[in-house]
């Protein structure tokens, strides 16, 4: 009986590469223009999110620019417009833009003696989950500090217990207030270390420091031994 014709290698991979080519067409011809939308697609939105970045950034150079003017408009005593300058750049999609203009809406609101306003703008930048921690936490001390006398003592501590821990930015300060609510609710000994240990914290500012001493000394504990010069 004749053996059929053995089939070479050069044949199969003759009869695969056709194969492929064939495949390949057809699948252009179905899919090409789906493909050819995409990579426009892709190519415009690249060019947009890239167009879209540099708007922001000299958008947030423009609003800086502003901003710079407004601050030296109500250092020369201009201040007529500044609220509504400042209100419209709190608006800004750059958080240090609008930190900055918000701090400064709440620091001229004080000076006009409108607390009230002032108050409710630095619990307007503690509350927004999408600004900076630092941010926050300055603006939480600021808004504590304005509603000390108002809020119960035990307010003033949970609001700040985060804060009023040795090794933490704002300690000198929160903790100082903390120490102040307990010794209104008659606990001078717990009152007495905090101050001592604000003492003893080289990262506090001196004046603090030293009033902190002060303070502990009048409540039996002696945190003068704390007191060393600051360091630089």
């Amino acid at each position: 009986m004749a053996q059929p014709p053995d089939i070479s290698d050069t044949f199969k991979r003759e009869v695969d590469e056709n194969l492929r080519r064939d495949q390949m067409r057809d699948f252009f011809k179905a899919y090409g223009g789906w493909l050819i939308a995409g990579v426009v697609l892709f190519l415009v939105a690249s060019g947009g999110f890239i167009w879209w970045k540099q708007h922001k950034v000299e958008q947030a150079g423009k609003q800086v620019e502003e901003l710079a003017q407004v601050y030296k408009d109500i250092g020369s005593g201009t201040m007529a417009k500044a609220p509504q300058q400042l209100d419209e750049l709190a608006q800004s999609d750059s958080d240090a833009v609008k930190a900055s203009a918000l701090f400064a809406r709440a620091a001229l609101a004080l000076q006009q003696n409108n607390a009230k306003l002032a108050t409710d703008t630095f619990k307007s930048i503690a509350d927004d989950s999408g600004m900076p921690e630092p941010y926050r936490n300055a603006a939480l001390v600021r808004q504590t500090a304005l509603e000390f006398d108002r809020l119960p003592p035990q307010d003033v501590i949970t609001r700040l217990q985060a804060l009023s821990k040795p090794g933490e930015p704002w300690f000198g300060t929160a903790g100082e207030m903390t120490a102040l609510a307990m010794m209104k609710q008659g606990k001078k000994q717990e009152a007495g270390q905090l101050f001592a240990a604000i003492a003893k914290d080289n990262t506090v500012p001196q004046t603090i420091r030293a009033r902190a001493m002060q303070v502990a000394g009048s409540l039996g504990v002696d945190a003068s031994s704390a007191m060393q010069p600051q360091a630089q």
